[in-house]
């Protein structure tokens, strides 16, 4: 049964909300926001629940949330998401900070066996044998008033997802692993999630890989305008140009609008209002260096020899996943494995409780600490007496 939902759309009700508040120790969050038409999501409904009581901010009614937000960073409470990147990247950008402690429900289920990044409905699904509605998925959340029905489809999100939240915990804890999350949560923290500098905006280009030279001074310089562009208009940076035509750009490098307006990728529209612009930034960047891509450790292809020993350490990844009853991808994919191989210091196996299960072993293995022996048709592994 849902309980009452609190609508706040006046200070003095906030004022009653944030006395309650801050004496939770946790609250379960959620948000409704728009961003197909602009480049900053617009904030539009914030879902609060607690054990007791749940409630739905109107930040487009209230006219200050400085007091919300006060509470929402105090440490004594856990804020509980799923998914909580974008909610996270929303609240970092109205107030510059980031409501710490933050519980992930979709990192922390897959220690208890669930597949990688699960989605919020099947856990509810999974977890609390309710199949959630998809009536108001493509609602417009800005329209106000909201009728009664809207309220009570985003209150439910924040309902269930505590509910997950007190099964997840109580799971985690019986398994003994409650604190193996702390650094991934601990991650969330770092306001480098929150923001990409514009001069960084070429690294999230798919394809970025295949340009050398003045091609990749091209693009950096590209993707760089174009998100600052993006950003002073508060227009979705695809809406300015997409990015298989930056890579056009980069790859023929147009210096004169006539040149720039031949380009498939480009329609006469754009080639009229940012033409000029464009191609006084392709000269420029074709007399600078561009930035060299970070690729630690991978100079060259992967030889016969290191392929194999990737499948020796698949091998010990799907044993000690199996034996931790999670998903072996949970543990480490493909890539990671060849990260730890080139000794990549970013590499996930060698943080957090990702080491302790496995990391911590294959390290030793690969430093020769460690050999390894078939027994009876079982892998084992035995540290070396000398190390």
């Amino acid at each position: 049964m849902i309980p009452d939902i609190e609508y706040i759309d006046t200070p003095e009700k906030l004022d009653k909300l944030c006395l309650k508040m801050r004496i939770e120790p946790w609250l379960a969050i959620d948000t409704e926001f728009l961003r197909e038409k602009t480049y900053y999501p617009k904030f539009c409904l914030l879902q609060i629940a607690s054990t007791e009581w749940v409630a739905c901010v109107d930040p487009l009614l209230l006219p200050d949330l400085d007091k919300l937000f006060e509470v929402l960073c105090q440490p004594t409470i856990t804020k509980v998401l799923h998914a909580c990147r974008q909610d996270i990247e929303i609240f970092y950008q109205l107030t510059r900070k980031i409501p710490g402690p933050i519980f992930d429900t979709q990192l922390a289920a897959p220690l208890l066996g669930f597949q990688e990044n699960p989605g919020y409905a099947m856990l509810i699904s999974s977890l609390l044998k309710i199949n959630l509605g998809k009536a108001h998925t493509r609602t417009d959340w800005s329209i106000r008033p909201l009728r009664p029905e809207q309220v009570e489809y985003a209150a439910e999100d924040v309902i269930y997802l505590g509910q997950i939240y007190q099964k997840i915990t109580r799971q985690l804890a019986a398994l003994g692993r409650t604190d193996w999350l702390q650094e991934d949560f601990a991650a969330l923290l770092n306001t480098e999630l929150y923001q990409m500098p514009a001069a960084k905006a070429w690294l999230k280009i798919k394809g970025k890989n295949k340009l050398t030279g003045k091609q990749l001074a091209v693009l950096q310089a590209l993707a760089e305008w174009r998100e600052l562009t993006a950003q002073n208009a508060d227009k979705p940076r695809n809406w300015l140009l997409r990015d298989d035509a930056l890579l056009d750009l980069a790859r023929l490098q147009p210096i004169t609008v006539q040149d720039f307006s031949k380009l498939r990728s480009i329609n006469e529209r754009t080639a009229n209002r940012y033409g000029k612009q464009v191609c006084a930034l392709v000269l420029k960047a074709q007399q600078q260096a561009p930035i060299k891509l970070d690729n630690p450790g991978r100079s060259q292809k992967i030889n016969s020899q290191q392929e194999a020993v990737l499948d020796v350490l698949t091998a010990i990844i799907r044993i000690r996943a199996e034996e931790n009853s999670i998903n072996p991808v949970i543990l480490a994919s493909r890539k990671d494995l060849e990260k730890l191989l080139f000794a990549d210091p970013a590499c996930v196996l060698l943080h957090g409780w990702r080491y302790t299960m496995a990391g911590r072993e294959l390290q030793a293995i690969l430093q020769g600490k460690h050999n390894i022996s078939i027994q009876s048709g079982r892998f084992e592994i035995i540290p070396d007496k000398e190390s």
